[in-house]
């Protein structure tokens, strides 16, 4: 008895989208064609730019899976809330770092340990 594969739902187009990559932090000015029938805009020469900063290189994590790199900022982050309090820039830099390089599933966990006083990290 030979089964039916399910039907593939069809996608919409992805958007042109064009990096500009540049040092030190890997900027990227991502200029978005806002134009179609998923799109509001209703001008397709519109177009929209989208600045995304990651966290800088770090030369304790040079060639190593990006997992530690994402936990030590993570870490970083509380330690320096802890100390400074949470408003200030010096632990906001740890924030973005930390959620540029982190799954939110990991972090809505740790957030969770945390909590519950059963976190393994050194806060």
């Amino acid at each position: 008895q030979a089964h039916a594969l399910p039907r593939r739902r069809r996608r919409p187009p992805p958007l042109p989208i064009r990096l500009r990559l540049g040092p030190p932090l890997r900027d990227a000015a991502i200029p978005l064609l806002a134009s179609g029938p998923w799109s509001p805009v209703s001008d397709p020469h519109e177009m929209a730019e989208i600045e995304i900063k990651t966290a800088p290189a770090d030369f304790r994590f040079p060639t190593t899976n990006q997992t530690r790199h994402c936990f030590t900022r993570y870490i970083e982050y509380h330690r320096c809330v802890n100390a400074k309090g949470e408003a200030t820039a010096d632990c906001e830099k740890f924030a973005k770092y930390y959620r540029s390089l982190c799954p939110a599933e990991w972090v809505e966990k740790w957030n969770e340990q945390r909590e519950n006083g059963t976190f393994a990290g050194p806060l």
